[in-house]
């Protein structure tokens, strides 16, 4: 019993060291972002001697801030979109399709996820100048579907084989079509995955840069992210108003994950030992 004991105190004393690991940056950047560029210069680790604002003030007015946040939110709603609804149909097609080889299918579908983003800049990079889609939100969103879906394949697919088969034949003998079956039974039973799923891609779309710096390069096409960089580049020397723009930047993402992390844990734990 107490060999157990002092393992759970193990065990919860590395969880609190995570777990402080993971919050310090996000509270060094607040702190950063509340001092002057002295102040942080004299005193980088100490607390802000007041709630400062001009930093993020400085930040609106020097860039379109608003405006990359407008663009950033355009990629995330499309991108996430077209690639959740290619992976239902797909997924789908694969578990309930009867198709001979959908192991091959799942595993050519793994082998697509271990491709690294950066070996498709190139190639990607002729075809939006061929189709004339550089500077162009578009040239993103094909980008980010297309690198979205072999993991959310993956992941609605091992979802859906939780899903009762006995369900989609009755739904086949009451004569409902595929369509139907996957919009009124299917989704609905895998809701959890489907929010996890655009939760994870949501974020990532939103802090993504190297394709977004690549593909937009123009100031009024930029997202925030690629947008940013160009503020880090100009205030290099004032740190703190640099942190400004990063809390910005992180605001997003981080409300998006406080208000679904019940539904996020529950999508990631239901289809383990599927």
């Amino acid at each position: 019993m107490k060999r157990l004991r002092e393992l759970g105190l193990l065990q919860q004393g590395f969880l609190v060291v995570i777990s402080i690991s993971s919050i310090y940056p996000v509270w060094f950047i607040l702190q950063t972002a509340m001092k002057t560029n002295q102040e942080y210069m004299l005193r980088p680790l100490n607390l802000p001697q007041g709630l400062r604002l001009e930093n993020i003030k400085e930040v609106f007015n020097s860039f379109p801030v608003l405006h990359w946040a407008f663009n950033s939110l355009l990629v995330c709603i499309f991108s996430v979109g077209f690639c959740t609804v290619i992976a239902l149909f797909a997924s789908y097609s694969i578990v309930f399709g009867g198709w001979k080889s959908t192991r091959a299918m799942l595993n050519s579908n793994i082998a697509l996820m271990v491709i690294p983003p950066v070996t498709l800049v190139i190639p990607m990079f002729s075809l939006m100048v061929d189709l004339h889609l550089m500077n162009t939100l578009p040239s993103v969103i094909f980008f980010y579907t297309g690198l979205f879906l072999p993991f959310s394949i993956f992941l609605l697919s091992n979802f859906m084989k939780s899903v009762p088969r006995e369900l989609i034949e009755a739904a086949k003998i009451d004569g409902l079509s595929a369509i139907s079956t996957l919009w009124r039974i299917v989704v609905p039973l895998s809701s959890a995955a489907i929010f996890t799923l655009i939760l994870v891609n949501a974020i990532y779309a939103w802090n993504e840069l190297l394709i977004a710096m690549v593909f937009l390069q123009q100031q009024n096409s930029r997202t925030l992210m690629s947008g940013l960089v160009l503020f880090q580049g100009r205030f290099s020397t004032n740190i703190p108003l640099v942190m400004a723009g990063a809390l910005i930047s992180i605001i997003p993402p981080l409300l998006m994950y406080i208000f679904g992390q019940r539904f996020f844990i529950k999508g990631m734990l239901s289809g383990i030992g599927k």
